[in-house]
């Protein structure tokens, strides 16, 4: 584990240990909506910060309206950063963006370095319906009992990769049938993140190298990286149902033109 998200781990899992230890039947009955795909889609993703990018967030647009635009846009999902740290983020922005989304029923995922179950029973206890696991991040023991509390309770997972062992470690995973049966109700998606996360860089050739080693039948992910329609093509052509764009998004000034763009253009591949 790099530096970096040995840093994170160990933040995170204070976090964990100082959190909320239960939660109502009621916060736990909070609905999930399901990913609608339709060839090739877009998460939408909100954050305050990076640490790679600095500050993202102008205060000119609020989240709720952020949010807005990126349905208007015809983002299939929103990820929300609730790491507090290093991204500025908390779960009550998840909470925002989930009141704001809700009436029209588009999936929220909390995306935060996740290290134990409980972290994603509070995501599930503040709207989310989905939360993003990292490979490299977990032993396969704690992989598992996460991925089970989140099917449990009914929310998607997105496995995020860095390195090629992590990717095939994950692909494994999914040999167990309990997990291939989510996978074919797209609630096991397989992502790979173009950062290094040693250096915090984008890998430019990361995406194209590692689309020759993803599975057939599976939801893939493209993380990190993307910023123009001509990427979406890019990832789409390289075996890609997904991208999940952040920085460029918040940097846009018109971030459901952006997304219209994108999608057009992974389309059309």
């Amino acid at each position: 584990m790099s530096n970096f998200l040995g840093q994170m781990a160990e933040s995170s899992a204070a976090r964990a240990a100082s959190a909320k230890r239960s939660f109502t039947s009621v916060e736990l009955d909070r609905p999930s909506y399901p990913l609608r795909l339709s060839g090739f889609d877009l998460i939408a993703e909100i954050k305050d910060r990076s640490p790679a990018e600095g500050e993202l967030a102008t205060g000119q647009v609020d989240r709720r309206q952020r949010a807005a635009s990126y349905v208007a846009g015809g983002a299939a999902a929103i990820s929300v950063l609730t790491e507090p740290d290093r991204f500025d983020g908390s779960l009550s922005h998840l909470e925002e963006v989930v009141a704001a989304v809700s009436p029209n029923e588009i999936p929220v995922m909390r995306k935060d370095f996740l290290v134990d179950p409980l972290q994603v029973l509070e995501a599930k206890a503040a709207g989310a319906s989905g939360v993003l696991l990292i490979a490299a991040m977990l032993d396969d023991a704690k992989l598992m009992s996460m991925l089970d509390c989140a099917f449990e309770h009914d929310l998607f997972v997105l496995l995020e990769s860095f390195e090629e062992i992590d990717l095939e470690r994950s692909v494994h995973v999914l040999q167990r049938v309990r997990y291939r049966e989510q996978a074919a109700r797209q609630k096991f998606l397989l992502g790979v993140n173009t950062r290094n996360l040693r250096t915090l860089s984008v890998d430019p050739v990361r995406l194209k190298n590692f689309g020759l080693l993803l599975p057939e039948g599976i939801t893939c992910v493209a993380e990190s990286g993307q910023h123009t329609a001509k990427d979406a093509a890019n990832v789409a052509a390289w075996g890609y149902d997904i991208a999940l764009v952040g920085t460029a998004l918040m940097r846009a000034t018109d971030p459901s033109e952006l997304i219209r763009d994108m999608l057009i253009a992974g389309r059309g591949q």
